[in-house]
């Protein structure tokens, strides 16, 4: 699988720079005083500095639950999803949907999570019971 690349823009590097590196603890690649790249889980994510922040704040009902429209993350596996969790826990975090598996018994049963960074961009990340359902109907 290739990396993707994903650009999102944040209203302050410093927080974006800790809560990136420090709290999700992405590696920092490349930086300037206007963006910062970092390894997403071997994904290439950079921050753009730019006042406004992200536009808006949508939301779609998924399993009884308000999913923040738009959002970004990675598919891991379960025991990285797992660890990943309590991190965030363990760090303060304050999650928009808490850890939790939705589809319970069905095809695509997974555990998922939502939270937001210090600019306000929402992230979500989920682990399939069977990682080859990721595309099933």
């Amino acid at each position: 699988m290739q990396p993707f690349h994903l650009a999102i823009v944040v209203d302050d590097l410093d927080a974006a720079r800790q809560f990136y590196g420090g709290t999700v603890g992405c590696p920092e690649g490349r930086s300037t005083d206007a963006w910062i790249d970092f390894d997403l889980f071997g994904h290439q994510l950079v921050t753009h500095l730019h006042g406004s922040g992200p536009q808006g704040s949508v939301t779609n009902p998924v399993d009884a639950h308000d999913v923040p429209v738009p959002h970004f993350g990675v598919v891991l596996s379960w025991e990285q999803f797992e660890s990943f969790s309590q991190r965030l826990k363990d760090a303060g975090v304050a999650f928009v949907i808490e850890p939790t598996v939705r589809f319970a018994g069905e095809v695509g049963e997974q555990a998922t999570m939502f939270f937001r960074d210090p600019s306000g961009n929402a992230l979500e990340f989920k682990a399939f019971r069977d990682p080859s359902r990721l595309f099933a109907t």
